[in-house]
């Protein structure tokens, strides 16, 4: 475990207790298609873990469980050990407890940049404006784009509209943090500029999960990959030992396209 507890401030290992997220047997159709297949998945407390695999393997659908964006078939799914709530408030509560980043930035257009990092705070956490806009301040800087504040989306790059959807997310002090391919709608010169953000999240401790085709974040960043292939989830292992040594032959199958171009 020691690569692990390097990257994460030489904590020592994950407590295996902490259980953040679990997901327990879930099962997933739509229509005919199985899209995710008898998935159990613990994710620890300050844990990253890197989700990756083939087009239409289910890592995005499997991201959207855990905020309730899609439901599930079967199976049981706990935030911090309660089961996901169905609807109303609860959801909405839940939401924010699990920020989410998705690969087109959903921003709201209308709003400034500030707003868009102030809005649920008052209207989730029901935090006042004052404070509510020093922290959106306090988080575009943190993430790049302080001097963005009053802009509207559209006129932002689209590497700084990520960010500033990343701050928006964190804005609500979440538990988690999942990023489904937050880089792939992105220009080659801005993928960094993202990955950078979310690399010092992974440093300072959040609990990250992270559907990405960034084998370099994947290895980097994570403390565990988890390969999935035909809606299962083939193989787990540390960044290294996957990389280096892919127990699966859809994995070895996987890397050999990936790596070698």
């Amino acid at each position: 475990m020691s690569e692990v507890s390097v990257t994460k401030d030489a904590r020592g290992p994950e407590p295996a207790t902490d259980k953040l997220v679990v997901l327990d047997n879930v099962n997933k159709h739509f229509g005919a298609l199985h899209v995710l297949q008898d998935i159990d998945l613990t994710i620890a407390r300050g844990e990253v873990v890197v989700v990756i695999g083939p087009s239409g393997s289910g890592k995005s659908t499997l991201c959207r469980t855990i905020n309730r964006l899609e439901t599930v078939d079967s199976g049981g799914i706990t935030i911090d050990g309660k089961p996901l709530p169905q609807e109303g408030k609860e959801l909405a509560r839940l939401r924010a407890d699990v920020g989410m980043v998705f690969q087109s930035f959903n921003l709201f257009a209308h709003k400034t940049v500030l707003e868009n990092v102030t809005l649920g705070q008052t209207k989730v956490r029901k935090t006042d404006k004052q404070a509510a806009e020093q922290k959106a301040r306090a988080l575009l800087d943190r993430v790049g784009v302080g001097n963005q504040a009053d802009k509207y989306p559209a006129q932002l790059s689209g590497g700084q509209q990520q960010r500033v959807a990343i701050a928006r997310a964190l804005a609500m002090d979440p538990k988690v943090m999942l990023f489904d391919e937050p880089t792939s709608a992105l220009d080659p010169e801005m993928i960094n500029e993202v990955l950078e953000v979310m690399q010092q999240l992974a440093q300072e401790g959040m609990t990250m999960v992270v559907v990405t085709h960034e084998m370099g974040f994947a290895r980097s960043a994570a403390n565990r990959v988890v390969f999935m292939a035909d809606g299962r989830i083939v193989e787990e292992a540390t960044p290294d030992q996957f990389f280096s040594n892919p127990r699966s032959d859809r994995a070895k199958d996987f890397l050999s396209k990936i790596l070698h171009h």
